[in-house]
């Protein structure tokens, strides 16, 4: 979680990049201070971002914001139809259901940040104990992915788990929204984006992500997040993380 008060006059500012996360946006502004913009349509209020959003810009007015990321095992179990939310965004409304606007109303009568991360977590946690799991192979294949920094194989993680190839493609897709091979290739580009984003050549990133070479690198920074790697390294999302999200 990290709570953040914006003081941005007027216009959507700063354009997400894909992250293996599903992140919930709730607005605890009194007005909808928090606005984003997709497909050229902008709207306010708190939201949703899948895996692989594409084209979103987020920003807004004066107003204060928490910001909610889950890894998609999480959100599987958290959340209505998160396994559709790849590529797209949702209300809160639409994936937590008929409470949220309360919890928004309980979070912004709460004055301080700590107090508001503790009432999220305990909000967070009631209701994942409420809703069923995601298998714990799909979980453990997840991990795996995250663990491997993306770089593993369909094959391997299927063997390591004891299921077959066809049987963890349909049931990792069927619960978190993506393939693996997809799940490994946004890992893989998120870790080659932050190094790109710590000061790294192209080059080198390329080498140390396991791209085949920097042409390689270049084509799936435009597929996954649609700018090159110079304009990735200069990405004012990516350059908060190290404050925001603390490794």
């Amino acid at each position: 979680m990290a709570g953040f008060r914006q003081r941005i006059p007027g216009d959507v500012g700063i354009a997400m990049v894909a992250h293996p996360s599903i992140t919930l946006f709730l607005d605890l502004s009194e007005t909808g201070g928090i606005i984003r913009e997709t497909g050229g349509t902008r709207r306010c209020g708190s939201f949703v971002a899948g895996l692989l959003p594409g084209g979103i810009r987020t920003g807004g007015r004066e107003g204060e914001c928490l910001q909610i990321r889950l890894s998609p095992v999480v959100a599987a179990a958290l959340l209505d139809v998160s396994a559709e939310l790849t590529g797209t965004v949702a209300t809160l409304e639409e994936v937590w259901g008929r409470d949220a606007a309360r919890v928004e109303e309980r979070l912004r009568a709460t004055p301080s940040w700590d107090d508001r991360f503790a009432l999220a977590t305990d909000l967070l946690t009631r209701r994942m104990a409420a809703r069923p799991r995601v298998e714990p192979e799909v979980v453990e294949a997840w991990r795996r992915t995250l663990d491997g920094r993306g770089r593993v194989r369909v094959e391997g993680l299927a063997e390591e788990v004891g299921w077959s190839r066809k049987r963890l493609w349909a049931r990792f897709g069927a619960q978190l929204g993506l393939t693996p091979k997809r799940a490994g290739r946004l890992v893989r580009f998120d870790h080659a984006a932050h190094l790109l984003a710590a000061g790294h050549s192209a080059a080198t990133v390329a080498a140390r992500s396991g791209y085949a070479d920097q042409s390689h690198l270049h084509r799936e920074a435009r597929a996954i997040a649609g700018l090159t790697p110079s304009e990735l390294a200069a990405a004012p999302w990516l350059a908060i993380d190290d404050v925001a999200w603390p490794s």
